[in-house]
């Protein structure tokens, strides 16, 4: 028999850290995923999948991951029950996470969030505009030899 999952998805709001009372982390988040079926009006639908991880997979996910945060993860379904205090008998299917991917690094979304605007990377550009420009001026082609 075989049990594995493979997902890749956004964290829905930002990993929670517990330690058990042993001193083993574990996280706790959900994930995003997109479905392949739109919804009765044509729009966009998403599943969101409880995911447990343990040790130090753990505390990398809580230290560099937050809410947004693209991640592929890789592990086993489980289900589980508990009766609450109303004695409720709740059922939680959950993926238990072998490994967690980052699929974004820090750098590039803080790159993406802050304009670049320095000279230096402008006079770079210029150059090679001028340079294109002079490399250009030495081609004799006739206006009728032009393709387009």
């Amino acid at each position: 028999m075989m049990n594995r999952v493979v997902l890749v998805g956004r964290l829905t709001r930002d990993p929670e850290l517990r330690k058990t009372q042993a001193g083993l982390s574990v996280a706790s988040f959900t994930v995003a995923i997109d479905n392949r079926q739109k919804g009765p009006n044509g729009e966009k639908t998403a599943s969101f999948i409880p995911c447990t991880v343990w040790g130090q997979t753990a505390e990398n996910v809580s230290r560099f991951t937050r809410k947004g945060s693209l991640v592929g993860v890789d592990g086993r379904l489980n289900q589980r029950t508990y009766d609450t205090r109303d004695n409720r008998k709740v059922s939680i299917i959950e993926v238990i996470c072998d490994s967690v991917q980052f699929l974004e690094s820090k750098k590039s979304e803080e790159v993406s969030a802050v304009p670049v605007n320095n000279d230096y990377a402008e006079q770079v550009r210029n150059d090679d505009f001028e340079q294109e420009d002079n490399n250009l001026s030495g081609i004799n082609i006739a206006e009728d030899d032009l393709p387009f």
